[in-house]
């Protein structure tokens, strides 16, 4: 690879785009180099997702679009890397021109490579397991990515010294449930407050919290760290127990009736994320119905729809009683309308408010409260505008733009 140009194409999830870091980073130290212009180089590395059927559909437009383009002479070689062809190990033939068709990288266990960073020098995703031991009846993840392995505490320690020594503010904690991580005896709150013992003024927001899994401990941890945010993204998938028991999650119907609020009370001005199905066998209309009122009692800061895809190999793909996809897609939207509309009226009680945020690009930042990708941003404007990514700023909010704010700098922080 000494000299070679790479571009890089990623779907899917953060969990997926740090893989491809991990990968990628490998490739840099053996003397490759990262393409000025993304649609020219020696080798293109498309990195797919096949979680759903619109992800499969978008792997396979980017793959046949790196194709054309190696006819077109602008690629050399163009390898397809990640969970579309680990799940599809002998669809390569489908693809005729690809030179390489890898499965998922094995980075689990490899330390991450801070210098190649996707989401800039102000916050990283920092992946500490790999794989999945719920068997949800809808997921093909365990399929794709295996049984539930953590990365060695020491490997995750050194990654985050290594980030935060570069220049990072936010570091994410990724992987299909966090709260599972083991090393020895240790646990995910023993790793928390290792990390809280790291020099420097910085974030830490753990994402992806399986209902059933939130302990004492980490609450604990959650309330007193000097780093941590109070943020929690709870994937209920629905809120009914006849459908989640039909998603084998019957040990988070618990979880779903309580948690919300006892979260609310246990930590003042928390922000709560989740993921809703719609479409799910057994979702009748009588039970659309009562989550849409659970939702709307439970007032989530920001919540996520989408309609169910039947996966083959899944215990759900031949489930009766299923609605239809328009029935499904229906559903999604009266899902996101409601959210809308309380995402409105929680943002104009904002307005007026001072916050923290963290500056991520030229002219905009994020709260606590806006995890990356998912929750919106702020724009900055006046003289917060030209403040250097990596940079705390306490603004006040001035006005509402969609899911973002605008702001306007007080102080630097």
């Amino acid at each position: 690879m000494k000299g070679r140009s790479i571009a890089l194409v990623s779907l899917g999830c953060a969990k997926n785009a740090a893989d491809l870091e991990i990968e990628v980073g490998a490739l840099l130290k053996k003397g490759a180099v990262l393409s000025s212009n993304p649609d020219s180089a020696d080798v293109v590395i498309v990195n797919t997702c096949s979680f759903i059927e619109s992800a499969r559909e978008e792997a396979e437009s980017e793959i046949r679009r790196a194709l054309e383009m190696k006819k077109r002479g602008l690629y050399g070689k163009v390898v397809v890397t990640g969970c579309y062809p680990q799940r599809y190990p002998k669809a390569a033939s489908s693809f005729p021109g690809v030179d390489e068709w890898r499965g998922v990288p094995n980075t689990w266990s490899c330390q991450k490579t801070p210098g190649l960073r996707f989401t800039g020098k102000a916050f990283a995703y920092l992946k500490i397991a790999e794989g999945c031991n719920h068997r949800c009846s809808y997921c093909a993840i365990p399929l794709i990515r295996g049984r539930y392995r953590s990365r060695p505490f020491r490997q995750i320690i050194q990654d985050a010294r290594s980030l935060i020594e570069t220049g990072c503010k936010e570091i994410n904690i990724i992987a299909q449930d966090p709260m599972l991580w083991r090393d020895g005896k240790k646990t995910l709150v023993d790793l928390l407050w290792a990390l809280d013992s790291i020099p420097g003024d910085f974030w830490i927001r753990v994402l992806y919290s399986y209902p059933s899994e939130i302990t004492e401990e980490f609450l604990c941890w959650l309330i007193n760290s000097p780093h941590a945010v109070k943020y929690l993204d709870v994937p209920f998938q629905h809120t009914v127990p006849e459908v989640l028991v039909k998603m084998n999650r019957r040990k988070t119907i618990p979880a779903t009736e309580e948690l919300v609020d006892a979260l609310r009370e246990l930590v003042p001005g928390i922000t709560l994320r989740t993921t809703i199905m719609t479409g799910f066998p057994g979702e009748t209309s009588l039970r659309f119905k009562k989550m849409m009122s659970d939702l709307k009692r439970m007032q989530f800061d920001h919540l996520g729809a989408f309609a169910y895809s039947p996966e083959k190999g899944t215990k759900g793909y031949n489930m009766p009683s299923r609605p239809s996809k328009a029935i499904a897609l229906e559903r999604e939207r009266e899902v996101m309308l409601m959210q809308s509309q309380i995402w409105a009226q929680k943002a104009r009680r904002m307005i007026g408010t001072k916050e923290t945020a963290l500056v991520v690009a030229p002219g905009v930042a994020r709260l606590q409260s806006q995890a990356p990708d998912v929750d919106g941003v702020v724009y900055l404007e006046g003289v917060a505008a030209d403040m250097p990514a990596g940079t705390f700023v306490d603004v006040e909010l001035i006005k509402v733009k969609g899911f973002d704010f605008i702001a306007k700098a007080i102080s630097e922080r």
